[in-house]
């Protein structure tokens, strides 16, 4: 069974650091796409950034582009978001979701693509 398991949330103040993990167990997934999306209260899901199974390959929403960094550990099967600079409008619970299709040649910004999802982790920056 494949799971996906976020973990590093919690309550900052603006402009201070988090570092999200996503560890994916029942397969592995470097020869996947993996993203982290968020979703604040009533709000819709957002994508935030995506890493391919190619080194160096990731996208970013601009919104957090020169502060958030997407990055991987295959050998434990890990993704990693860190994040600089938080502001308020930063809060969300973030999600980790990975793609099933291996040697994709596109990073997908739309969750509708990613078929695996973790139960995600709040983040809240206060001002």
């Amino acid at each position: 069974q494949v799971q996906l398991v976020e973990s590093g949330g919690g309550l900052v103040q603006a402009g201070d650091s988090l570092r999200l993990s996503c560890a994916a167990s029942g397969r592995t997934f470097r020869r996947n796409a993996m993203a982290w999306f968020r979703q604040a209260p009533g709000q819709e899901r957002e994508f935030v950034a995506a890493t391919g199974w190619r080194a160096g390959w990731t996208t970013y929403v601009d919104s957090v582009k020169g502060r958030f960094t997407i990055s991987r550990d295959n050998a434990k099967n890990t993704v990693y978001l860190q994040m600089n600079s938080l502001k308020p409008e930063d809060t969300a619970n973030y999600y980790c979701p990975a793609d099933d299709t291996t040697w994709s040649v596109t990073l997908w910004t739309e969750d509708s693509e990613y078929e695996y999802w973790g139960q995600g982790t709040q983040v809240t920056v206060s001002s």
